[in-house]
């Protein structure tokens, strides 16, 4: 089941490329963020409180994590995010954020001490290499292509933020439930957003968006977020980042169905080849005997 959950997950993900590209050109990085996560936060306290009877209380230590997934998977991931799909294509940033199991997998290995076996890396390289083929319909010399400029560079910022993100997210799971740490960053990052998302002119602006640009706010909030970062935790709380971190390479392949679907563009070889790829990293770095592994709460 945390499989199909973390499947499920990749394609919401990917869905959220498609609304943030929608509404980045009416609306601010912070506003944009604040709103999302103000809904979210909304409907993760409901959440937990009908599955969990509330929010446990965090001691320091606990309170430091919190407030450190606020900032990097909540703040800093999402203005880099909107503010940077205003000049990136959801391709594009699709290609870049599709490096985060790299850097996860590195960073685990470095903090955690999980092992990076050969066929972990292997699997790894095929998953990111079918994600690379995917968006760049097999050219890839577009990754490459012009300078590289502050909208790439934000994203490059969201990687960093989510690989903080997931290991801040890992320690903290050592004591609470992943629903009640996505609920805590959730909280502590639209706190943090509320300030800037005010001297953006919030308070102004938010009666003149439209239906579409709410529909946008409302995916983010409930399937961008509640769901998926509350199915990811579980990945990453059960079969550990590493493993949980390969399937974001689905996102982008999830990316372009739903713009098949949605967009009505081309489903062509190089995305059949993609998918193939990545489907196959994934098989690679999740054999059944890898599965094995130390309780992340012990």
């Amino acid at each position: 089941m945390i499989y199909i959950k973390l499947i499920l997950t990749a394609v919401f993900w990917g869905g959220t490329f498609i609304a943030g590209r929608f509404i980045a050109p009416v609306i601010g990085p912070f506003s944009g963020s604040f709103l999302r996560f103000v809904f979210a936060s909304a409907l993760l306290i409901l959440f937990i409180y009908l599955h969990e009877g509330g929010l446990p209380r965090l001691n320091p230590r606990q309170a430091v994590l919190a407030v450190m997934l606020g900032l990097t998977g909540v703040f800093a991931y999402n203005v880099l995010f909107l503010a940077g799909l205003k000049s990136v294509t959801a391709g594009r940033a699709s290609v870049i954020i599709a490096n985060n199991p790299v850097f996860l997998a590195l960073f685990s290995s470095l903090i955690f001490k999980e092992h990076l076996s050969l066929k972990k890396i292997t699997g790894i390289a095929m998953s990111l290499s079918g994600a690379v083929i995917a968006i760049t319909r097999g050219d890839l010399s577009m990754i490459w292509h012009g300078a590289i400029g502050i909208g790439e560079l934000m994203i490059f910022g969201c990687v960093a933020s989510w690989v903080s993100y997931s290991l801040f997210g890992k320690k903290l799971m050592s004591w609470i439930s992943p629903l009640a740490a996505v609920t805590y960053s959730s909280l502590f990052g639209a706190g943090f957003l509320l300030f800037p998302a005010c001297m953006e002119g919030i308070s102004r602006n938010f009666m003149h968006y439209g239906f579409m640009t709410w529909m946008g706010i409302l995916y983010l909030a409930l399937f961008g977020t509640v769901i998926g970062f509350t199915w990811f935790y579980e990945g990453v709380n059960t079969i550990g980042p590493t493993r949980s971190g390969v399937f974001i390479n689905f996102v982008p392949i999830s990316a372009i169905i739903l713009a098949f679907f949605l967009l009505g563009e081309e489903l062509d070889i190089s995305l059949v080849l993609g998918i193939t790829l990545v489907t196959t990293g994934v098989f690679l770095t999740n054999r059944p005997e890898n599965l094995i592994i130390a309780n992340p709460r012990a």
